[in-house]
């Protein structure tokens, strides 16, 4: 019997047969003998775990780089110390505070017999016989005096540049604190360290004896310590800061190359660009968590003679720059992830790029309708859109990474103007 499929249908049969036979025989063999995956295939496996491990340990990384950048910054930067501790000269706690250790510290070199010495001779037996009753008052009313004219002294400008002007000065034996050597009005004992309040005191004796307290001006020159910070474990935080610092900026940058490496190992880039960004941001958030418990913990350990208020202030001020950087880091990190995922080709990012260029292309159809012209600006934006892009986002990176200590507002500022840009672009991008 003939076959009635046509000539060149029984070719394309065959054909197909021979494909679907070069298959099978295809599939026993890598069955039995296994199959030759390509080198490319091979590796993809090793390359995704040391993707995985360049980036964690980036992450891991990012809380220490953020301290190591503080440590160096506090140490090496006299500005930038300074800028830390000027807040602290006004204060109301830290000025209350350092005015009720004034205070105590000159009223325990006051000797009220020595000033009653000062009465004339017909009247101190009367004086003898009632100074049992007449001495607590008295004593009372010269320690309001004191507190008063310390209060005065705190909180005057005066104080605030002799603090500012002294902090200058002494800004080398910031590495005192952080590493147990040098000297100056910076000191750091067992477990704490302490700045001494005798210039401080000396201004408020010359203001006792310009309020006629003359006695005042018997009172040696007196040194005494105002503590910043307190801690049995001072030791073992110096020497932890004193690795960061050692490390300085070089920390930061291993990190960074670290995440690249892994995101230029990383079979899908884009994801695990996206991955790197999110670990730094989250990474941020650990470390800003672990400074308020620390705080807590810190505030708690505190003798109950320490002033809470004003140790808290204390604390807040000398991690206020730590703190920007961790906001920079989490906003950056956010940023980055938002920016790489709208720029990918997944559905979602294709609507919003659509919805994007629909909502100012339209906009610059209307303005063109209206009258607007753009001249040669707009054909050549069509033609060089996407290298327009990068040339704003490259612009944006070298402005961060040259900016001395971003903040979390920069970031945020640096990302809306190249959304402003680029939105201008879109806005003016149009053909002849």
């Amino acid at each position: 019997m003939a076959d009635p499929t046509p000539p060149e249908g029984r070719d394309a049969l065959g054909e197909l047969r021979a494909r679907l036979s070069a298959l099978e025989a295809r599939e026993t063999v890598r069955a039995g003998a296994g199959a030759q995956v390509p080198p490319s295939h091979r590796r993809r496996p090793v390359r995704a775990f040391f993707s995985a491990l360049f980036i964690v340990v980036a992450c891991v990384l990012v809380p220490l780089s953020a301290l190591a950048v503080w440590a160096d910054s506090e140490v090496g930067d006299t500005d930038r110390y300074v800028a830390t501790v000027a807040p602290l000269a006004s204060d109301p706690a830290v000025q209350n505070a350092a005015a009720d250790r004034i205070t105590s510290v000159v009223m325990q070199h006051i000797d009220v017999k020595s000033l009653l010495d000062e009465v004339a001779p017909q009247d101190r037996p009367l004086l003898d016989q009632l100074l049992g009753r007449v001495s607590v008052p008295l004593t009372s009313g010269i320690e309001s005096l004191v507190h008063s004219t310390a209060e005065r002294v705190v909180r005057s400008d005066a104080f605030e540049t002799l603090w500012i002007d002294a902090n200058r000065r002494i800004h080398d034996s910031l590495d005192k604190a952080l590493t147990g050597q040098g000297g100056g009005a910076v000191k750091l004992t067992d477990d704490t360290v302490a700045i001494d309040l005798a210039p401080v005191i000396d201004r408020v004796r010359q203001r006792l004896v310009e309020a006629g307290l003359t006695i005042a001006a018997k009172i040696p020159e007196i040194h005494t310590d105002f503590t910043v910070v307190r801690s049995e474990k001072v030791g073992k935080i110096r020497t932890a800061l004193r690795l960061l610092q050692l490390a300085g900026l070089w920390l930061p940058i291993v990190t960074v190359v670290l995440a690249a490496a892994g995101v230029l190992l990383a079979v899908r880039r884009r994801r695990a660009l996206v991955a790197a960004a999110l670990g730094f941001a989250a990474a941020a958030l650990v470390l800003g968590a672990a400074l308020t418990v620390f705080r807590a913990i810190y505030l708690d350990a505190l003798p109950a003679s320490v002033d809470q208020q004003a140790a808290g202030t204390v604390y807040d001020t000398l991690i206020r720059f730590l703190r920007g950087t961790v906001r920079a880091v989490f906003v950056l990190g956010v940023v980055v992830a938002l920016g790489t995922w709208l720029s990918g080709p997944g559905r979602y990012a294709r609507r919003t790029r659509g919805v994007w260029e629909s909502v100012l292309g339209g906009a610059g159809d209307a303005a063109h309708r209206a009258g607007m012209r753009t001249g040669p600006v707009g054909p050549w934006l069509v033609r060089h859109k996407l290298l327009v892009g990068w040339i704003v986002v490259a612009a944006a990176a070298l402005t961060l990474a040259f900016w001395s200590y971003p903040t979390g507002w920069v970031v945020l500022g640096l990302a809306l103007a190249v959304v402003f840009v680029l939105a201008a672009v879109e806005f003016l991008a149009r053909p002849d």
